[in-house]
């Protein structure tokens, strides 16, 4: 093995979704297809997933071997010590945490991003969150973490279509949109989607961020960009077209779109940033406004700059850095969307604009 490989990060998929979303069925597939990758699956405890025994090749304490190359283990409390012991075995393709139920995804995903051992040797790849489309209207009625799941997601996975009728799913997927109008989502039934559509995405790469993903930061009202299981995400996106709505530098998608939603969205939208008056206000914001903040995400130009700028967040922990040349025929705005609860959109938006530079 060379030294690039052994170096490169493993990519981390945490995944989530209530009880009965459709999670077991997604691990089983990739524990038992024949994908020719080699992956480590961390479930909570073994025996609720209900992997099928004929599967297993042999067993140590805690890690099983599958008959396809990919190997399962639990973890029962430190997860940093499930990692750590599976770095000791030989190189995978990546690695996916399943969160139990009721498990807020937000620690597990701080793990891979404040662990200095942990991070060394792994990156977090994406969240993907499983919602039940017949349930889910349920679900979010008596309970924050469902909501919490979607809105922390890079990709939602509408699971069990073929349970509701058209206007039912027409409702679901607006619910997930009011909630996160970042994520990509894909309908599916029983969990069957392509896995390289989910695995291995680069959501938390400041590298590829948003590049892959054209619709994200692009949402405007009358545009439903929901994903069908054969989306390429490769639509064309009028990314220069945006005279119509000069002067609107946000959109807010507020609880009230949905009576049962408590999340919110705020996205900006702005020219050339003066990094001197951005820099401290988004620090400022995170530190102050940090647990209602679930998720952040995006591009900024900043004056006499000649690349793009991509800063993402996680509750209060915020990175950015460059990650390309503006092209040719690339307006340099800057776009930034919020996803949380009790945000002030017009703060924000007020308050953003003053970090513009003067032209």
């Amino acid at each position: 093995m060379t030294e690039t490989q052994t170096t490169k990060p493993i990519p981390v998929t945490v995944l989530t979704g209530y009880l009965g979303s459709g999670k077991t069925t997604l691990l089983n597939r990739i524990l038992s297809e024949n994908h020719g990758k080699q992956y480590a699956v961390i479930v909570n405890e073994f025996g609720e997933i209900g992997i099928d025994n004929d599967l297993i090749v042999e067993s140590d304490e805690e890690i099983y071997e599958m008959n396809n190359g990919c190997i399962c283990c639990t973890v029962r409390g430190d997860l940093i010590r499930v990692v750590e012991s599976l770095m000791r075995r030989p190189r995978f393709d990546g690695i996916i945490v399943e969160t139990t139920g009721l498990a807020d995804p937000v620690p597990v995903a701080q793990t891979f991003f404040m662990d200095d051992d942990v991070r060394a040797k792994t990156a977090l790849d994406a969240v993907i969150t499983l919602v039940d489309a017949k349930h889910l209207p349920l679900r979010l009625k008596d309970s924050r973490e469902a909501e919490d799941q979607i809105a922390f997601a890079d990709i939602v996975l509408l699971n069990k279509t073929d349970l509701v009728n058209a206007e039912e799913l027409s409702e679901v997927e607006s619910l997930v949109r009011a909630i996160n109008p970042a994520a990509r989502v894909y309908r599916t039934e029983r969990s069957g989607i392509e896995l390289e559509r989910i695995l291995d995405q680069g959501a938390f790469d400041l590298e590829h961020v948003l590049e892959d993903d054209p619709h994200f930061l692009d949402h405007d009202e009358h545009d439903d960009h929901i994903c069908g299981p054969d989306c390429d995400h490769d639509h064309h996106h009028h990314d220069n077209d945006h005279d119509h709505d000069h002067g609107h530098h946000h959109h807010h998608h507020g609880p009230s779109d949905h009576h049962d939603v408590t999340v919110q969205s705020v996205s900006l939208r702005g020219g050339e940033l003066d990094p001197n008056r951005f820099f401290p206000w988004i620090q400022s914001i995170t530190q102050n406004q940090g647990p209602n903040i679930l998720r952040l995400k995006g591009i900024l130009a900043f004056k006499n700059d000649p690349e793009r700028y991509v800063v993402q967040g996680v509750h209060m922990i915020i990175e950015g850095d460059h990650q390309r040349a503006w092209k040719d025929d690339e307006r340099h705005e800057s776009r930034l969307v919020f996803i949380g609860r009790e945000l002030d959109a017009e703060k924000l938006e007020r308050t953003f604009k003053a970090c513009e530079a003067a032209s």
